[in-house]
């Protein structure tokens, strides 16, 4: 995971466990006389007495919108504040722990066929972009100038590598900056990961429960192992084996949410133990300081740790909510919309941010940007005005794409599904 930027074929940032603030472009000014230049996961968790468990559905709202803020703004506090990949992966492993009391095969089946298609729309634009702009993969030195390394594009088909992509393509003078396909594609980490996770769940199921606190703690040990340096495995292997380690944890936390393990140990005893673990993650954080200072994503064993005990207290607090309680209940309608559309939202929102680009550089062809007063201000408002733009971009995007994520889960096809029907009653079904 302490793998930065990838040169060709890899990941990019947090939303990639490429441990780093994201280097998202700042808008450019035009040549002027004054100055140059997501998952939603099949249905979420059930609340006791039946209906969507309400808190699940927040946790993973919560963990979206702060990933899309991470890649625009880098704070690296964001990632101590809240370990949103930890929360996503652990809501995930309990999805998938109470699927598997079906057959383990038609599960999976099923999981990739909800996870497919919509990396398939997303792969379509993005290699068409990359193609367009001359990008060659035959040709392309990082991938070995080979057919065996052009194979590596049907990673964007079943992610079970890194999809590759160049590092850089086009010119900083472009409508996009020459890093957008880096950026681009920086979230499919994730889908790698959960892929493997996903056909790794019925053994780790079966470990768990029979040994289920050596199934718990040994992604932690093994975090100790791979991502400490103790012992280096190179290539995107490597990042692979670092990813499902960091992570593990989180995952299998999510089986023993679902099998009421976590709730079987007194609330005081897994708090101590968490705040522990978590202690223990600051600890390591701050003697092995990144590029990037307190940001965990480069640093997979605090990450791993910090992570673990985050998501204990969050299940060990869980309250099981049919509806969102109090002021929480005027957030609903978005909620909603984010659980039913968390992968689209995911797969697009690196490359949406990149499209706010070429938009504000727009607003210095504006006559009365002409002032050096007036592009001053707009150079020094331009990431607020990426954070204002990129939410009805993802609008757009989910008006335009996350119709497929219902194709891919059987379901009649939805424009905006917030849980709204058209006469305005409250539907509670995902």
């Amino acid at each position: 995971m302490t793998h930065g930027y990838p040169t060709g074929a890899g990941t990019s940032p947090e939303s990639t466990p490429v441990y780093g603030t994201p280097q998202i472009p700042r808008p450019r000014r035009q040549e002027t006389e004054a100055a140059p230049e997501s998952a939603s996961e099949a249905t979420p968790a059930k609340a006791k007495g039946g209906g969507r468990d309400r808190y699940l559905d927040l946790l993973r709202s919560i963990a979206l919108v702060r990933v899309v803020v991470y890649h625009l703004f880098g704070w690296a506090w964001l990632s101590v504040l809240f370990p949103s990949m930890g929360v996503m992966f652990a809501l995930a492993g309990s999805l998938m722990a109470r699927s598997l009391n079906r057959p383990a095969l038609g599960v999976i089946k099923g999981r990739l066929r909800r996870l497919l298609p919509p990396l398939w729309a997303f792969a379509a634009v993005v290699l068409v972009m990359m193609f367009g702009m001359g990008w060659n993969p035959l040709k392309d030195p990082d991938m070995g100038g080979t057919w065996w390394g052009a194979a590596k594009v049907l990673d964007y088909l079943v992610p079970v590598g890194a999809p590759p992509y160049p590092e850089h393509l086009g010119s900083e003078s472009g409508l996009l900056e020459s890093t957008w396909a880096d950026q681009a594609a920086g979230p499919l980490w994730y889908l790698r990961a959960y892929l493997w996770f996903v056909i790794a769940s019925p053994l780790l199921l079966w470990a768990f429960r029979r040994m289920p606190w050596a199934t718990l703690l040994a992604p932690l040990a093994l975090t100790a192992v791979v991502g400490t340096g103790l012992v280096t495995i190179p290539g995107e292997t490597g990042n692979a084996v670092s990813d499902f380690a960091v992570y593990g944890g989180c995952w299998v936390l999510g089986f023993a949410h679902h099998e009421g393990v976590l709730k079987q140990v007194p609330r005081y005893l897994a708090v101590s133990g968490a705040t522990l673990v978590m202690g223990f993650g600051l600890w390591w954080a701050s003697g092995h300081l990144g590029p990037d200072g307190w940001d965990l994503n480069d640093i997979p064993l605090a990450q791993a740790a910090w992570s673990f005990g985050v998501v204990v207290i969050l299940l060990q607090y869980a309250p099981s909510w049919q509806e969102l309680p109090g002021r929480l209940a005027r957030w609903d309608k978005l909620v909603t919309l984010s659980n039913n559309r968390a992968v689209t939202i995911y797969l697009w929102h690196n490359l949406l941010i990149m499209a706010t680009v070429p938009i504000i550089d727009q607003l210095y062809n504006l006559p009365f940007m002409g002032s050096d007063a007036a592009t001053s201000f707009l150079d020094k408002a331009d990431t607020f005005l990426m954070f204002v733009l990129i939410w009805p971009l993802i609008a757009v995007a989910i008006l335009a794409f996350g119709w497929i994520e219902d194709i891919a889960a059987k379901r009649r096809p939805r424009l905006w599904p917030n849980g709204v029907s058209g006469g305005g009653s409250r539907r509670r079904g995902a």
